[in-house]
């Protein structure tokens, strides 16, 4: 099932630069049915699966394994954890925040100067990074440090449930929601001859993408993610991007890609065919691995499909359950159409 393979995808840690745990899962998911799968120098997982026949354009399905996180730089002396940012989190979100810190998943709390203790002119800005620190309840820097290393990420500590009229809150679900659409694709039959690629680090700079797609050298690609929602109050109309609830995201442009008109048409039509909600941006905002993917070699189409997601890059976001059922369901008869393209 779609869902509970999201749910188990967003409650695996896969800070940027660190996605074994999510690579490991998708691996041994893949196995059964793929005729090849590989890890690349970055980390990328790419698996080859056949379909009923070649296909006359080489396909490449992508969506990426990380999320935002933080990464340790300095152990205090007194045992906290200074830290910097893995991708755009924006501190506001931060203060409060459990998380879990190394490979060994240390808990840990974020923390800041007690509210009593700032001026009246601190209350009115948000607070700079180097305020922030992680409390893992250490003593002092020698116990911190036998738990700890500079280098070590730490992922934020969330519940993933299901609340309201059919919405997932989770952290991660940029993309987790992507990775699972694949994952239900690559288990079933396939109209055509696919490559699925599984990339790293796309919240740093899409870098993985370049190298899989340099690697792959697809005709088409088709990215699978999640997108910033905005549909909140007191929000102009004209900023509010999407919504989730309104059907799967099909975008013709945004900060990094102008995305094949073509390819743009094909979905827009297979989804009001299919009578399948969708929706574009109302507001260009973000980027996907479609950045990257476009400009290798000689060029790559490419498309996509997103889930409007609340609260991006926080420890809760909020996504509709339908959407990403619709997803799959829209990714789907893509598959179909491109296996009929002459």
């Amino acid at each position: 099932m779609l869902i509970d393979t999201l749910k188990t995808l967003c409650a695996l840690p896969g800070v940027s630069s660190r996605e074994d745990a999510v690579r490991d899962y998708l691996r041994d998911l893949a196995a059964p049915h793929a005729q090849a799968i590989r890890v690349d120098a970055m980390g990328n997982l790419i698996v080859e699966r056949k379909g009923r026949v070649p296909g006359r354009h080489k396909l490449m399905l992508a969506a990426h394994m990380d999320e935002v996180g933080l990464m340790v730089h300095t152990i205090t002396e007194e045992g906290y954890l200074k830290f910097d940012t893995v991708g755009g989190i924006d501190r506001r979100v931060l203060l409060g925040k459990p998380v879990l810190v190394g490979e060994d998943q240390i808990p840990g709390v974020i923390g800041l100067k007690a509210y009593h203790l700032t001026t009246a002119e601190e209350t009115k800005t948000v607070p700079k990074l180097r305020e922030f620190y992680i409390d893992i309840g250490a003593r002092d820097k020698a116990a911190a440090a036998a738990l700890v290393s500079p280098g070590d990420v730490a992922v934020f500590d969330t519940d993933c449930l299901t609340f309201g009229n059919g919405f997932l809150k989770a952290k991660a679900i940029d993309d987790r929601v992507g990775c699972a659409v694949l994952a239900e694709l690559l288990q079933e039959p396939l109209p055509m001859d696919c490559t699925f690629v599984f990339t790293v680090q796309e919240e740093v700079g899409t870098r993985g993408a370049f190298g899989a797609a340099f690697s792959v050298t697809p005709d088409i690609a088709l990215v699978l993610e999640g997108t910033t929602a905005a549909d909140l109050p007191d929000m102009p109309g004209h900023k509010r991007v999407c919504a989730p609830g309104r059907g799967p995201v099909i975008p013709y442009m945004d900060g990094g890609t102008v995305y094949d008109r073509a390819l743009f048409q094909l979905l827009r039509t297979l989804a009001e065919q299919g009578q399948i909600p969708w929706q574009t941006k109302e507001y260009l905002s973000g980027g996907t691995d479609a950045a990257a993917i476009q400009r290798t070699k000689e060029g790559v189409r490419v498309a996509a499909i997103a889930a409007a997601v609340r609260y991006l890059h926080t420890p809760a976001s909020v996504a509709s359950l339908e959407d990403c059922e619709n997803m799959l369901i829209l990714a789907r008869r893509f598959l179909q159409a491109v296996a009929a393209m002459e």
